[in-house]
């Protein structure tokens, strides 16, 4: 049987997927010839991650095909019903990256409270003839230990996120209209483990009180940050989005940063990838990254052991 991995695979999952007798093929096939691709080899399985997308189109006219795989958390790019209506298995990796997404968001939060993604810029131009004026500029940074961090969706990513800042010794406080309190335990190195439980709180409360904000929710019809909700949050206040672009109203986020509504955001996502707008990436007030939450060797080494563990289970 043959794998298509068409958005890649870590060899972790390639070896796991050879060593059970399948075929894997890394080959990266242009979307508007993937049926005949997949038809003209017989592909069993179809690995694809945010660039693919498997629609209809795909689903209606591959019969060789058994299982589609998303390595990451959102389906998004996929026609998840309509594939299992017609008897194909759906599989994603929700817990692979989950880590190395909530490293991302504090990476952008200790880079802003420090003014490092100002300072990365200003360095090379202005250093070396204005190095007393830039340290001056940048000595207002703040501390995360001690501050309060509101959670937008507490499912898995929203708890590693939410463990990370536990242990820099922040006040946690968390919105999920689906779950009422989670028990987060925080391992140690040496084999310790301390345990802290989180009752979900109304989305008004966590914006009020939040110094920090991060969004871990699914991609949704309406905004879940917008102008109602930054006229709720503190001037103070550093937002992260690392989940979908399209939950945050970008225009919105603008205009919010220029009246002084809010400090600073990061963007990892974007509504127009993998265009974003002009307006976002020329504003210093923007921390922004190119949708890499899970792409770390750790992630990625998780994802395809977790691909290949559910594929050989389903079809060995």
């Amino acid at each position: 049987m043959k794998v298509l991995a068409n958005d890649g695979i870590a060899q972790s999952g390639i070896i796991d997927l050879e060593n059970a007798g399948f075929e894997v093929i890394l080959t990266t096939v242009a979307q508007n010839q993937l049926v005949d691709y997949i038809n003209k080899n017989e592909i069993t399985v179809i690995l694809v991650r945010s660039a693919t997308t498997v629609r209809k189109d795909i689903i209606d006219n591959c019969p060789s095909l058994k299982i589609i795989g998303r390595g990451g958390v959102g389906m998004d790019n996929i026609d998840v019903e309509y594939a299992r209506e017609k008897g194909l298995q759906v599989i994603n990796t929700p817990a692979a990256s989950s880590h190395s997404v909530a490293e991302l968001v504090f990476g952008h939060f200790y880079g802003m409270a420090r003014f490092l993604n100002n300072s990365n810029r200003d360095m090379p131009l202005e250093g070396d003839s204005n190095f007393k004026g830039l340290k001056k500029a940048y000595a207002k940074g703040v501390e995360l230990k001690g501050k309060t961090l509101g959670v937008l969706g507490i499912g898995r990513i929203g708890q590693a996120t939410a463990k990370v800042a536990l242990g820099a010794g922040m006040k946690v406080i968390a919105f999920d209209p689906f779950i009422d309190n989670v028990n987060l335990e925080l391992d140690f190195f040496d084999g310790q483990t301390v345990n802290f439980d989180i009752q979900t709180i109304s989305k008004e409360e966590v914006l009020k009180q939040a110094d920090f904000i991060t969004l871990h929710v699914p991609a949704q019809d309406e905004y879940v940050i917008g102008a109602a909700e930054f006229e709720i949050m503190k001037n103070s206040a550093i937002l992260v989005n690392a989940a979908r672009g399209g939950v945050v109203d970008e225009v919105a986020l603008v205009k919010a940063l220029e009246e002084g509504q809010i400090a600073k955001a990061a963007l990892d996502v974007f509504e127009k990838e993998p265009k974003p707008e002009i307006q976002l990436l020329m504003n210093s007030s923007l921390s922004l990254s190119p949708h890499i939450g899970a792409a770390t060797a750790e992630a990625q080494d998780r994802i395809g052991s977790e691909l290949a563990s559910q594929i050989i289970s389903i079809l060995k």
